[in-house]
C-alpha cells in the first residue's frame, strides 16, 4: 500500500487567534494604503516605494496565512513597520513644510494607526511564542 504525500501550499487559518487576525487586518489596511498612494505618486521612486511597502505588507500576511515561519515573519516584521514610522515622520514633518500632528491627514491618520496597531500584535505575538 502506498502514502502520497500532497505537495504545495495550503492555508492555516484554524491556528490563527484573534490578534492574528487583528495584525491581519491591520497590515492589508497599510498595504491598501500604500498601494493607493504609491499608484498617485507614480512613476516616482517615491511611488515605487510606496508599492514595495505594500507588497511587503501583503507578502507577509500570506506567510502568516500559509504558516510560513510565523516568528520570523513577526521579527522581521516589527522592524519594517517601525521603519514605515519612522520615514513617515521624517519625510512629513522634519523635511518639509507640515506640522505634527496639524496635518498628519485622514490616508495618514488610518495608516499610522493601524501600524502602530500592528506594532503592538507583533510585540505581543513574539512575546506569546517565546
Amino acid at each position: 500500500m502506498s502514502t502520497t504525500k500532497q505537495q504545495g501550499l495550503s492555508l492555516h487559518v484554524g491556528s490563527l487567534g484573534v490578534l492574528h487576525w487583528v495584525g491581519i487586518v491591520a497590515a492589508l489596511a497599510s498595504a491598501a494604503i500604500h498601494f493607493l498612494l504609491g499608484v498617485r505618486f507614480l512613476p516616482t521612486g517615491l511611488g515605487i516605494s510606496f508599492i514595495l511597502a505594500g507588497f511587503g505588507f501583503v507578502g507577509a500576511v500570506a506567510l502568516v496565512l500559509l504558516d510560513i515561519r510565523r516568528r520570523v515573519v513577526y521579527a522581521l516584521g516589527l522592524p519594517f513597520t517601525l521603519g514605515q514610522i519612522v520615514l513617515w515622520y521624517l519625510v512629513n514633518f522634519t523635511g518639509g513644510s507640515k506640522s505634527f500632528p496639524g496635518d498628519i491627514g485622514t490616508l495618514g491618520a488610518i495608516d499610522k494607526i493601524a501600524q502602530l496597531a500592528l506594532v503592538v500584535v507583533l510585540i505581543a505575538l513574539l512575546w506569546d511564542e517565546s
